[in-house]
């Protein structure tokens, strides 16, 4: 079975924060890869895997990054999936710089903000938005 939920990281030391994430899809039974893009490094590469999520068949995006966390914003301004950001912890102001910078997106570029270090939250969100069209696994999420 094809991924329904991509998960990207801006860094090899977020792979860890996602992990909640990760263990409730895997959970609910949803497929979903998780890749490692670092959108201060390598925008093209962002901008790559946002725009060609939808042709591989991805529906929802979820990206989790620190500090300036422009990783959300970035994804959400090149695709027409939802995406939703994990702001992460990390840093002198322990996460809510990342916040600010997942939730304070302009208008058209929306991106779903969970709480800092909210990966399980990301990951419900995430099983809510495919439930909406997928019978079972809106059985499984009221079970």
């Amino acid at each position: 079975m094809s991924p329904t939920v991509g998960i990207l990281v801006g860094s090899d030391a977020d792979l860890t924060s996602v992990e909640g994430c990760t263990d409730r899809l895997d959970g609910y039974g949803v497929e979903f890869e998780v890749e490692v893009r670092d959108v201060h490094t390598n925008p093209e590469s962002v901008s790559e895997y946002a725009g060609t999520a939808r042709a591989r068949g991805l529906k929802v995006l979820i990206c989790a990054a620190g500090m300036a966390a422009h990783l959300a914003g970035t994804v959400a301004a090149r695709t027409d999936l939802p995406v939703i950001g994990i702001p992460l912890s990390a840093g002198t102001l322990g996460g809510f710089d990342a916040l600010l910078a997942t939730v304070q997106m302009p208008e058209g570029s929306p991106v779903a903000t969970v709480a800092i270090n909210g990966a399980a939250n990301a990951a419900v969100l995430a099983a809510q938005i495919l439930a909406l069209s997928d019978s079972e696994l809106a059985e499984r999420l009221e079970g």
